[in-house]
C-alpha cells in the first residue's frame, strides 16, 4: 500500500518525512519525502503516525515559535545582543512586523505540513488492512489529536483559515475550523487509551486525557463554558493526573512526564538525543561564566513586576534565571549579557548543545484547574471557581484570593493564568482571547493596533495564491 501525497499551495508536499527522536516510539529511520509511486515499501501505520510527532522537533519550534507566542507578548523581550535581530524577533517584540516576517511564514508552513502528515497517516491507516480494530483506531486517534493541535494553533493565530483536507486556498470561518477540530478530538477521546494504559515505551503518545484537555481548551477559547467545564472536570476526576506539589520540579528532568503531565513534546530517551532543535540553546544564558545560549526570549520586567506584585517568589524563581544566579544543579550563570532568561527552557544536562534534551510541557493539570475555574465562574458557580483557583495558589504557598463577585474573580483567574503559565507559549493567545491585548501591550510600551488581533497571512503565500484573502489591516 502506497500513500497519497498532498500539497497545499506554497507549502511543500506533506509526505513520509519521519524524524528520528529519542523516545522509543519515535526511534525510526529518517526518510526523505516519498512521492506516490516512488517506493513499493510497505510502511506500517505506526511509522507514519510517528512521523507526525517528529515534526515537533523541528527548528521552527526552537526559534520562530518563541517569536510569535512569547516575544510578541508582554511576557518577554527579544533578548540576546541589541545588534542581533534574530531575523525578525526585534520587529515581533516591537509589534512593527509586517506580512513578510519570517516567523509567521515558518509556522504557517510548519503547521500545515504537520496537518498533511496527519491526514496521510489517517488515510493510510484506514486502508492498510489492520485486523486489530482497537489498534487501528488508536493510530487514527493519535493522528487526529495531532492534526487538531496544529489546526488549533493556526485558527488562534490567523482566524479564518483553509481546512487543508477540503480546499487548499479557501479560508473558512473560524467556527467551522473549530467544529473540525472538535470532531477530531472527539474521535481521539473515544478511541485513545488513558495515560496509565500505555506501555513504558509509548510514554508521551497522545492519550484520552490529552484529547479531553485540549478539547476543554478549544471550548474555552470559544467561550463555550459548559463544555469547557465538563471536560476539565473529567480530566481532573479521571485519577490519571495530580498536581505536582513542587512547582519547580515540573521543569526539571525528574518532572518529565510526571503526575501533572498531560501532553509533552518528547526529547529524551535513555541518553541525551535530539529533541526540539536548539530550543534550550536559543534561550540559554548569553555570555557570563556559563555561556550556554543565544539569550533570546528573555522574561520582561513587566512579568517580573507581575510576580512581585503577587509576592509569588516560587513561580518567579522557577520561571526566570537571573544574572549571577547559581542554578539548582550548581551551574554558575555569571555576569550575562541580559539580566534574565527563561528557566523553563533550561536543561541541566544540555550545556548549550544544539540537540535539546528538554521535553516541552505543552498541557498540564495546572492549566486544567484554571480552565475549570474560568468556566465555572462564567457559569455563575463562583464557589467552585474559587476552589479550583485556590488549589493552584496553595501549591505555590500563596494565600487564597480575596477576589469576590464574577467580574473580579474573572480578573483574578486571568492574572493567575499569566503567572502559572508564564513562558509556556500561550500568553499572546490568552491576551487576544480575553481582549486584554490592547491595554496590556500599551502598558508594556508596545504600539498595539486592532489589526494585531490576528497574524498576517504570510506574504509568500499570497504571492503563490493571490485569491487567498489577507487579514484586515495587513
Amino acid at each position: 500500500m502506497k500513500f497519497r501525497n498532498l500539497n497545499i499551495a506554497l507549502l511543500m508536499a506533506a509526505g513520509l518525512m519521519v524524524s528520528s527522536c529519542a523516545k522509543d516510539f519515535l526511534d525510526v529511520p529518517s526518510n526523505e519525502i516519498i512521492e506516490a509511486g516512488d517506493s513499493e515499501e510497505n510502511y506500517s501505520p505506526e511509522v507514519l503516525v510517528n512521523g507526525i510527532y517528529g515534526m515537533f522537533t523541528d527548528w521552527n519550534y526552537g526559534f520562530s515559535f518563541l517569536g510569535i507566542t512569547e516575544i510578541i507578548s508582554d511576557n518577554s523581550e527579544k533578548g540576546s545582543s541589541p545588534t542581533d535581530t534574530g531575523s525578525d524577533k526585534d520587529i515581533l517584540d516591537n509589534l512593527t512586523y509586517t506580512s513578510t516576517a519570517g516567523s509567521f511564514a515558518a509556522l504557517w508552513e510548519q503547521w500545515y505540513k504537520s496537518i498533511g502528515r496527519a491526514t496521510n497517516a489517517i488515510e493510510y491507516t484506514e486502508n492498510y488492512g489492520l485486523t486489530d480494530e482497537a489498534l487501528k483506531n488508536r493510530y487514527i486517534g493519535e493522528a487526529r489529536f495531532l492534526r487538531a493541535l496544529n489546526y488549533f494553533w493556526l485558527v488562534r493565530g490567523w482566524g479564518d483559515i483553509p481546512i487543508q483536507e477540503q480546499d487548499l486556498i479557501k479560508r473558512v470561518p473560524q467556527a467551522e475550523v473549530y467544529d473540525y477540530i472538535e470532531a477530531d478530538l472527539q474521535f481521539a477521546i473515544d478511541h485513545l487509551p488513558a495515560k496509565s494504559k500505555y506501555a513504558a515505551k509509548d510514554l508521551g503518545r497522545a492519550t484520552k486525557g490529552a484529547a479531553q484537555a485540549l478539547l476543554a481548551k478549544v471550548h474555552l477559547y470559544q467561550g463555550q463554558w459548559q463544555q469547557a467545564y465538563d471536560l476539565s472536570q473529567a480530566v481532573i476526576s479521571s485519577g490519571e493526573y495530580s498536581l505536582e506539589p513542587n512547582y519547580e520540579k515540573i521543569w526539571r528532568l525528574e518532572g518529565e512526564n510526571g503526575s501533572e503531565s498531560i501532553f509533552e513534546i518528547q526529547a529524551r530517551g535513555s541518553s541525551i538525543a535530539h529533541g526540539i532543535q536548539q530550543y534550550s540553546q536559543t534561550q540559554g544564558p548569553r555570555g557570563g561564566s556559563a555561556g550556554i545560549g543565544w539569550g533570546f526570549n528573555t522574561p520582561s520586567q513587566n512579568l517580573v513586576d507581575a510576580f512581585n506584585a503577587e509576592k509569588d517568589e516560587i513561580r518567579r524563581d522557577a520561571t526566570i534565571i537571573f544574572r549571577n544566579e547559581v542554578m539548582y544543579d550548581g551551574l554558575k550563570i555569571g555576569n550575562t549579557e541580559n539580566e534574565m532568561y527563561n528557566e523553563k527552557a533550561y536543561s541541566s544536562a544540555n550545556g548549550g548543545a544544539g540537540d535539546t534534551d528538554k521535553n516541552l510541557r505543552y498541557m498540564r493539570l495546572g492549566e486544567i484547574y484554571l480552565i475549570k475555574a474560568e468556566a465555572a465562574n462564567e457559569l455563575g458557580n463562583t464557589n467552585e471557581a474559587l476552589t479550583a483557583l485556590n488549589a493552584i495558589r496553595t501549591r505555590v504557598k500563596l494565600a487564597n484570593t480575596t477576589a469576590s463577585g464574577q467580574a473580579n474573580i474573572r480578573l483574578a483567574i486571568w492574572k493567575e493564568r499569566r503567572l502559572e503559565l508564564a513562558m509556556e507559549h500561550d500568553r499572546w493567545f490568552d491576551l487576544v482571547r480575553t481582549k486584554q491585548a490592547e491595554n496590556a501591550m500599551k502598558a508594556a510600551g508596545k504600539p498595539f493596533e486592532s489589526k494585531h488581533y490576528l497574524y498576517p497571512i504570510p506574504d509568500n503565500q499570497l504571492i503563490q495564491t493571490p485569491e487567498m484573502t489577507q487579514n484586515t489591516g495587513w
